[in-house]
């Protein structure tokens, strides 16, 4: 498997910290992966090994703020459109399918909507709905624990309010442990995703967490803010294969975003899973979804 990592200059002068790794082979196919809230490019090794079984690369970023990359004030889900557009064009890459976890689904689904030459299927996996454009469909924090309460709360009284916040939460992440990660987050985890924050997958979710506020929680707040305002595209738009994944157990992004985001995309598959939690759905499911999304995109051949 080969791993590479550069710091890519957009046209804008922005640098966004870029990874690509997986599959040796040259004319693989790509999944471009985008990371939960608050995280990084850092994919875990669960996602990247059954990736390599598949003769997938993986193609991730820390999005805007995270990590090394640039912070984009103001930022909307939207423009990670012209980011994707430009990274896939910077390395040569014509298509590719997509998936986002948690914060990342969002920015997936952006991609499938804006660029719909380039996408060959989505896989959003315990992804947050739009708050401005559900507000009259959904009651949109009911369900989630009390930490992302107290979080979106301060972020929909601005960022005044959810930068200072979210700076002091910064200092418990900046050092974070696989063991300290229950404690970090007690109120968004169920006994089903603590079960998978052994072995190597709650290493790697520290190292992620770890990376992504190393210099800031600048990503993080700009990612809070913009899921609260309009997201900038039309989901009803999506004209490519999508999968939404969903636990019933999800503490931190509830089960009824999941079944919002179905309704809400008609030819929407629907994967919302009695029982499993924000990690679990995607840890325990990830050979399904890969395979999922393979079968059900618009074409599985070379991307290069």
């Amino acid at each position: 498997m080969t791993s590479t990592s550069q710091l890519i200059t957009l046209a804008d002068g922005r640098h966004l910290d870029v990874r690509l790794s997986g599959s040796d082979d040259p004319n693989s196919a790509v999944v471009m992966y985008h990371h939960g809230t608050p995280s990084s490019g850092r994919v875990s090794c669960d996602v990247l090994a059954v990736a390599e079984s598949r003769g997938l690369a993986v193609l991730s970023w820390s999005r805007p703020g995270y990590a090394t990359s640039t912070r984009q004030p103001g930022r909307r889900v939207a423009d990670v459109a012209n980011d994707a557009r430009e990274i896939l064009d910077r390395l040569g890459i014509s298509q590719a399918f997509t998936m986002g976890w948690s914060g990342g689904g969002p920015h997936a689904l952006a991609c499938a909507a804006l660029l719909p030459d380039r996408i060959l299927g989505v896989a959003s996996l315990a992804g947050v709905a739009p708050y401005a454009e559900s507000i009259d469909s959904l009651n949109w924090m009911a369900g989630m624990g009390q930490d992302n309460i107290d979080e979106f709360g301060a972020a929909l009284a601005g960022e005044s309010v959810l930068a200072p916040a979210l700076g002091a939460a910064r200092e418990g992440l900046a050092t974070v442990t696989a063991d300290g990660i229950v404690a970090e987050m007690a109120s968004l985890l169920p006994e089903v995703d603590r079960d998978y924050l052994g072995a190597g997958f709650g290493d790697d979710l520290a190292a992620s967490f770890r990376e992504a506020v190393e210099h800031s929680a600048d990503g993080w707040v700009d990612d809070d803010l913009a899921f609260t305002q309009p997201w900038g595209f039309d989901l009803a738009s999506i004209n490519v294969p999508v999968s939404i994944w969903q636990g019933s157990e999800d503490l931190m992004v509830p089960y009824s975003h999941g079944q919002w985001l179905v309704a809400a995309m008609p030819f929407a598959r629907s994967h919302l899973l009695t029982g499993e939690g924000h990690l679990s759905v995607v840890v325990g499911s990830i050979d399904e979804i890969v395979d999922d999304l393979l079968a059900h995109s618009s074409s599985a051949g070379p991307s290069a």
